[in-house]
């Protein structure tokens, strides 16, 4: 199996955590876009009764091509759950996100939601976090000075993140720096904590408890794996 067809399945297995009447946050990334698709088709030939809450304007474009219906985060009071896929996640179900710079969006409606399930392929589950480049928004105001204490601080190499010749600019306005920390954050949350310090941090990729089932894609199929102490069963 390709691991293109292994990621369907995975973002189509997650599916099943939805159920009628939820209210639910729509992730941003590559898995998570068949978990979009296959909602769509549930809604339209199931009946299946939810509404999305989108991480992303990509995601707000795709769920309303596909006839979704959506609503503002600040429309409701709290979401049942969010399906999001990550860049990286650790045997403790921590996370890394943001390599599709919506990671500002999609902690806000993590933060908003009872359960959080994770659609990602095997090659995205690691013993430590950090091997992917830790994405962190800041400020454009200012953003030299924060690369450079972003740096001091973690003791490791950083760049503003780039679309073609220009910084890329988030849909919330800000940039986002890239920290090569390398496979060595063992304590993301003194990580996360530190970060958010730094007056130009707007927010950090590091995803701490917030992750209760990853849909896992490998070779031979997805995978369901649940974390010990998450919300979900």
């Amino acid at each position: 199996m390709s691991i293109d067809d292994a990621k369907r399945l995975a973002g189509i297995a997650a599916c099943d955590e939805v159920q009628s009447g939820m209210k639910v946050g729509l992730g941003t990334g590559s898995t998570v876009h068949h978990t979009i698709v296959e909602l769509a088709r549930r809604y339209h030939d199931e009946g299946l009764d939810i509404v999305g809450v989108p991480t992303s304007l990509a995601t707000h474009a795709l769920a309303t091509e596909l006839g979704l219906p959506l609503v503002e985060l600040d429309d409701v009071e709290g979401l049942d759950l969010v399906i999001d896929g990550a860049d990286e996640v650790d045997a403790s179900f921590q996370l890394i996100k943001g390599g599709g710079a919506a990671l500002l969006r999609e902690k806000l409606v993590a933060q908003a939601s009872a359960a959080m399930v994770v659609v990602a392929d095997d090659r995205k589950m690691v013993d430590t976090l950090g091997a992917f480049p830790l994405p962190i928004e800041i400020t454009r105001f200012g953003h030299g000075t924060t690369l450079r204490a972003i740096m001091d601080l973690l003791g490791c190499k950083a760049a503003v993140r780039m679309d073609g010749d220009a910084p890329l600019v988030t849909d919330n306005g800000n940039f986002i720096v890239d920290a090569h920390t390398g496979p060595r954050l063992t304590d993301p949350v003194a990580t996360e904590a530190a970060l958010l310090s730094l007056a130009g941090v707007v927010q950090v990729g590091l995803f701490i408890g917030m992750c209760d089932v990853v849909h896992l894609a490998g070779p031979s199929g997805a995978e369901r794996l649940v974390c010990w102490s998450g919300r979900l069963t």
